[in-house]
């Protein structure tokens, strides 16, 4: 029976990874970050590195997570961390505020405006499960 449960949850983490990662992906592409980025910073030249500092970035992180990697505490690092966090929260922040009716837009691009009410509660509805079995079943385990 122990096999059966770390098969779910192993079945479970790679849905969740696709979900997020597919997530991540869909907000960069429709949030245009990359090329407003370039464009803000009038670094239309070095767009590419841009994209790459996205990836390397997201892949890092991704093998820091999953090997739980540990890096000394030092002040200055901690320092240079938060703010590069705090810098990528406020990017992203504008982007949304920019960008911010995006499912209406959506919505009416795939033709599911009659839809609308019922996606936005399915997703509110599975934030609240997701949740709920984060706190409740996950975190014992």
């Amino acid at each position: 029976m122990a096999w059966l449960a770390a098969a779910f949850a192993m079945l479970l983490g790679l849905a969740g990874g696709l979900i997020v990662g597919s997530g991540l992906v869909a907000l960069l592409t429709v949030l245009d970050i990359i090329p407003r980025l370039a464009q803000v910073a009038c670094m239309y030249k070095h767009v590419d590195w841009l994209e790459r500092a996205v990836v390397s970035g997201a892949f890092f992180w991704t093998v820091a997570d999953f090997f739980d990697l540990t890096f000394g505490h030092f002040a200055l690092g901690a320092v240079l961390v938060g703010l590069l966090q705090g810098i990528f929260v406020g990017m992203l922040a504008a982007a949304l505020t920019e960008v911010l009716n995006v499912l209406p837009i959506l919505s009416r691009r795939l033709r599911m405006e009659a839809y609308m009410m019922w996606f936005v509660i399915a997703m509110m509805a599975g934030k609240v499960v997701g949740s709920l079995f984060d706190w409740l079943v996950y975190q014992r385990l």
